[in-house]
């Protein structure tokens, strides 16, 4: 089975980003959105994007070198074939359109990817809707970071072919997915996610059972918040953060960059659920994260795609003045 249409249920950061490279990938994208308000705010995402897979491939056939060169863009520097990718980074806009019918989105979907913001109770009613106009053989999946899927299985008219599908941050260059099935998912969906995975150039990674967190973000959930908290408490300022982490790691992003590319108020609705547990149990101080979260949130430093968070960025999303 080959996958020609995606559906996709959002239009925030990473689900601009899923159909960008969706349709980079020569697939039919619909992106469902609540109101004409959020068409007007996901078509500058869009643009945006247009203009970073321009951009990063005219770098990567400048310099041919590996730190620039981009898994979701090409297979390898020895295949890549530029005016080639140019041409369908420009042709990927004749091929997203946006609507607020969820029945049009979903309608001959092959894939119908739920990738709305991090609020259960938003997430339900965006299950609930999308169980009226499905049909049992589309593959269902969420690209939550913090809720588990089985939260939402009671809401899925075909529990065998529903699962996370989960992608990293800046998908055409971290050309990840983690591929997490529930009990109840059914082999030929777990496998039909990952073949999805690869058409659109990820790399799939499979999680045998549910694991809060997945892979990634297991390992990255500790280093966030540890130095959330040392920001929160004055102890260390982002930049010296930044900077100890890069060069005692070797890393190429500090954790506050990191931040900045989920996305602050991604982070802020994450962390914001666990205010109310004691530092002694959660062994962090959610409390004081979430509080310096929602004081960039507030201002409208919410990273890299408002121009600005932790630190400020230009329009390809480099970081302005860096260290």
């Amino acid at each position: 089975m080959e996958f020609k249409k995606v559906a996709i249920l959002g239009g925030g950061v990473l689900g601009t980003q899923i159909a960008m490279q969706s349709a980079y990938c020569g697939k039919e994208v619909a992106i469902w959105l609540r109101s004409e308000d959020s068409k007007t705010r996901t078509q500058p995402k869009l643009e945006r994007l247009y203009g970073v897979y321009e951009k990063t491939l005219e770098q990567m056939n400048k310099t041919k070198a590996q730190a620039d060169f981009c898994g979701g863009l090409a297979d390898s520097y020895e295949t890549f074939d530029y005016k080639d990718c140019v041409k369908r980074a420009q042709d990927a806009k004749n091929h997203i359109t946006l609507t607020t019918d969820m029945a049009e989105a979903v309608k001959d979907a092959d894939i119908i990817i739920e990738a709305t913001a991090e609020n259960e109770k938003q997430k339900v009613e965006v299950f609930k809707a999308v169980a009226k106009v499905t049909k049992k053989d589309q593959l269902l999946v969420t690209n939550s970071s913090s809720l588990l899927p089985s939260k939402f299985t009671k809401y899925v008219p075909n529990k065998k072919n529903y699962l996370a599908l989960h992608f990293a941050n800046n998908i055409w260059k971290q050309n990840i997915t983690e591929v997490m099935r529930t009990k109840d998912t059914g082999d030929e969906a777990f496998q039909a996610a990952a073949r999805f995975s690869k058409e659109i150039k990820m790399v799939p990674n499979m999680i045998l059972k549910e694991k809060a967190g997945y892979i990634l973000n297991t390992l990255l959930i500790p280093l966030l918040s540890g130095s959330m908290e040392l920001i929160a408490h004055g102890y260390a300022s982002p930049e010296d953060v930044d900077r100890t982490w890069r060069t005692a790691t070797g890393a190429p992003y500090g954790p506050c960059e990191i931040y900045d590319v989920v996305g602050l108020d991604t982070g802020y609705n994450i962390v914001k659920k666990y205010v109310h547990v004691p530092k002694f149990i959660a062994g962090y101080d959610f409390k004081a994260i979430a509080k310096l979260l929602e004081g960039y949130k507030n201002a409208g430093k919410t990273g890299v795609n408002a121009g600005e968070g932790f630190f400020k960025y230009d329009e390809m999303g480099h970081r302005l003045n860096g260290d």
